[in-house]
């Protein structure tokens, strides 16, 4: 029978996810946009977000100039990750492996490494910032003394329930953020009647405080660190997409994303008025919890464990998920397990023998450069392919397979390769985030950081340029071909398993011995 749509079957929260990054069938399709808005928008609406928008005014901009920049990168940044969320439906799998698509079933790794680099990051910032809210509040409320062994305590007990969460999967997660979406949002602004009558509005450090010297150079680093937020979420929005039905319309998943992260505004803002409470102090949180009145530092507690929870979920979830298929060995819960330890101990090290905001900085500076432009070339993929994409053919590594559409030379599409890793180089050489990221070219642009636009116009005309110079095979553009770009007349390789493929190298290499 035809017209008939399977039934949808909702899992129990608590339920293991048996799902990798396999092809998720139409009848487990069960979520919608609102959930997309809801993950994206609980899991920045946390403590880490508010400690990002603190940076604007801890590089020296006044308060309003600080509420510019902010509004500036979220807006960039989400403009940047709307597509984003268009290929979990389309493939049901996530980004990464979408992304074979364009550079590859194997140069997808690139994809992989990303989303490691970006999970690492955010689940540290998650815990670290959550876990001292934590500590601060209870040294304050509790009497407790503040120690090493404290924070690692608090971290370990963080830590540990972001990983059973994140081992539950799916539906679980859901749940978290559909609570963190609610009752964060109106703690945080519980905010504005416990800091009312202590904000200054005209709160101006004068030019003297720029901490790149002046007024532009220090307005555009902040806009970056903060726009890595929402880029953050690009090797992501597949993992939570995919769970939505392929027919679903572009424009209903793209307003979900650009409507989440429009909503992030409200931790963002937060850290801008509260920072200028604590202007001058070495340790932010510490200070804003000492400034707060009593009543409300027990809401900050739950703000910073609901929202230490749901970023690290939102970070450590899909790293877990890609690495499955990176490591055939490991199923997503054992490849969750050991990047979350991995993690976990990148979290101790360097909370204890780094400096915690350099580090966020970098992190989030390297995340920016090297994820937008590969953002772009996947954009451009999605346009020139006219949404076209084979699910069984994306699944090919995965599958211990070879062959297939999206092959091209060795499992590599070299032309996304190409665009990529040039643009990725060009941007770090160009960028400027002190004190552990400053490239040789940072000052070409009177000290302002162009980086991000180096990156994304390499990106942008270099992959344009290989693919009309060096045209993709027609199979991958389906059936009404490409879109403004040439295509070549080439034979598809047949999918066979990959001992099969290596068994017909070695009788190749022996025939051509033998004929020599």
């Amino acid at each position: 029978m035809t017209g008939i749509q399977p039934a949808i079957e909702r899992p129990r929260i608590t339920e293991v996810e048996q799902h990798g990054i396999d092809t998720i069938p139409a009848s487990d399709r069960h979520s919608r946009p609102l959930d997309l808005f809801r993950i994206q928008f609980g899991g920045a609406n946390t403590f880490a977000t508010v400690i990002l928008g603190t940076f604007p005014v801890l590089l020296g901009l006044s308060l309003w100039q600080a509420v510019a920049a902010v509004v500036a990168g979220v807006v960039v940044g989400a403009v940047f990750l709307m597509p984003m969320g268009l290929f979990g439906p389309l493939t049901g799998t996530n980004n990464a492996v979408s992304s074979g698509a364009h550079f590859g079933v194997r140069g997808r790794v690139v994809g992989s490494f990303l989303s490691l680099l970006t999970a690492i990051a955010f689940y540290s910032i998650s815990v670290w910032v959550s876990g001292d809210a934590v500590v601060g509040a209870l040294v304050r409320l509790a009497g407790v003394h503040d120690s090493d062994l404290l924070r690692g305590i608090v971290y370990a007990v963080l830590g540990a329930l972001v990983i059973v969460v994140v081992i539950y999967g799916y539906a679980f997660m859901l749940l978290v953020n559909k609570v963190v979406v609610v009752g964060n949002t109106l703690l945080i602004l519980l905010g504005a009647v416990a800091y009312s009558g202590k904000l200054d509005f005209g709160y101006d450090p004068g030019p003297a405080a720029y901490s790149l010297g002046s007024f532009w150079p220090t307005f555009v680093l902040s806009a970056l660190i903060v726009m890595g937020n929402p880029v953050s979420f690009g090797a992501f929005l597949g993992d939570w997409s995919r769970y939505i039905p392929a027919g679903t319309p572009p424009r209903r998943i793209l307003g979900a994303t650009f409507a989440a992260q429009l909503m992030t505004l409200v931790p963002f803002l937060f850290g801008v008025f509260t920072a200028t409470l604590v202007a001058g102090e070495a340790d932010y949180i510490v200070a804003l919890i000492n400034v707060s009145p009593a009543w409300y530092a027990l809401p900050l507690i739950v703000v910073a464990f609901l929202g230490g929870l749901s970023t690290g979920i939102t970070s450590l979830y899909g790293t877990g998920l890609d690495f499955s298929s990176v490591f055939p060995r490991l199923n997503r819960v054992r490849a969750s397990l050991v990047i979350g330890t991995l993690a976990f101990a990148f979290i101790l090290v360097g909370r204890l023998a780094f400096d915690l905001m350099a580090s966020v900085n970098a992190f989030i500076g390297a995340i920016v450069i090297c994820t937008t432009p590969w953002m772009i070339i996947m954009t451009i993929g999605y346009v020139v392919r006219r949404a076209h994409y084979r699910e069984s053919d994306l699944q090919v590594f995965n599958k211990g397979q070879v062959g297939g559409a999206y092959w091209f030379h060795k499992g590599v599409n070299w032309r996304g390769m190409a665009a990529w890793i040039p643009s990725a180089v060009l941007g770090l050489l160009f960028a400027n985030y002190p004190p552990l990221i400053e490239g040789p070219f940072r000052t070409l642009a009177g000290g302002v950081d162009i980086s991000l636009l180096v990156s994304i116009g390499s990106a942008a005309v270099g992959y344009l340029a290989l693919i009309v110079a060096f045209p993709e095979p027609r199979y991958v553009f389906g059936p009404d071909g490409p879109r403004g770009v040439p295509s070549a007349d080439l034979p598809m390789p047949e999918i066979v398993d990959d001992h099969t493929a290596s068994e017909h190298r070695l009788r190749a290499r022996a025939s051509a011995s033998a004929a020599e």
